[in-house]
């Protein structure tokens, strides 16, 4: 079957592919990984490289090596033995936290406060964000694998604006977490946010700025948007919603030990939960955000992605397996705490 190419006007071409096609490229990328030991090879399920092809616009080169590069990240920072008395001073202000409902699609939330700032360790801060999307993920339903963001700007300011903490947010959810957020509603937002936001544009590929939305309250739309989205008495008061409870550091601090107890059955090799969280490809062809490609891209994508042909192999993708391998059998042999 051929690939089918959509125009898009502000961000070139996006790729519509069928099952068949999705699949065999999926397999091009197991090919080119290669045997890896069970605690890296875990991350390299169908679902997993499904979304990296697809935040690659499924150039089988580039999403090959997105891979790999997020198998050394992982084999290095250990994301999944994160828990939360290391991460729990960070937490207490409520900057960040996943919220106890879901938007209609399925999606977990993650609440994010930036006036709530408590930390000047972009180290710190780092290392609570990735515990928080491990967390989210640890709870998606199974039939989901993306997840909402809600960023409250109530009492935000000049002196909460951090271009390194954005650039650094923006690297680890691209190019370790791809195709995980579905949408980041932004919630009144001063008006000299908008020229930040215009600044930071450049650090976001055009998939994920894509993917937010400016809502403010005193539209008369907002309650709509909202209400489309959200159970509204479910949503917090700060968003437009009923529930006015708040967030309580103690029954989340509960609710998080709670989840780092399932965290290492979750990331085991073969386990259905994980299996579950990781859904293939849909039989129906998929509508594409589009991402500009390169020259050596639009090359690697002319290639038949027939099951049956036959590819090179590229030095570039696959040089630091040896290493890959090393480390993943490092870890493997350690227990998740």
């Amino acid at each position: 079957m051929s690939t089918g190419i959509k125009k898009s006007p502000s961000n070139g071409s996006e790729k519509i592919l069928s099952f068949e096609e999705q699949q065999a490229k999926i397999n091009e990328v197991k090919r080119l990984i290669g045997t890896l030991p069970d605690k890296l090879s875990i991350y390299c399920s169908d679902g997993s490289i499904s979304r990296h092809l697809r935040a690659r616009n499924w150039n089988v080169k580039k999403a090959t090596k997105m891979l790999k590069d997020t198998l050394k990240w992982r084999a290095e920072y250990k994301p999944e033995e994160i828990r939360w008395e290391e991460v729990a001073r960070e937490a207490e202000t409520g900057k960040i936290y996943r919220s106890n409902y879901f938007d209609k699609h399925g999606r977990p939330v993650l609440v994010m406060r930036p006036s709530c700032q408590n930390s000047k360790s972009t180290k710190g801060q780092i290392r609570y964000l990735v515990y928080c999307m491990e967390n989210a993920i640890l709870n998606l339903p199974p039939d989901q694998e993306q997840m909402v963001w809600m960023i409250d700007f109530q009492g935000f300011n000049l002196s909460h604006i951090s271009v390194k903490l954005t650039r650094e947010t923006a690297h680890v959810l691209q190019d370790h977490y791809p195709e995980r957020l579905g949408l980041a509603i932004l919630y009144n937002p001063p008006k000299f946010f908008e020229p930040f936001f215009t600044m930071v544009k450049p650090f976001l590929e055009p998939k994920t700025h894509n993917k937010v939305k400016f809502v403010y309250s005193d539209d008369v739309n907002a309650k709509k948007i909202m209400e489309d989205l959200f159970d509204i008495d479910k949503l917090e008061a700060a968003f437009g919603g009923n529930d006015t409870s708040g967030f309580d550091i103690n029954k989340y601090a509960e609710r998080m030990k709670e989840d780092d107890k399932k965290m290492p059955a979750i990331w085991t090799r073969g386990n259905p939960a994980l299996a579950a969280s990781e859904p293939a490809p849909t039989s129906a062809a998929l509508t594409l955000d589009s991402i500009k490609l390169d020259s050596d891209s639009d090359a690697s994508d002319n290639e038949k992605t027939d099951s049956s042909s036959s590819h090179g192999i590229e030095p570039e993708v696959v040089s630091d397996h040896d290493e890959l391998v090393a480390a993943g059998t490092r870890n493997a042999t350690e227990d998740v705490h």
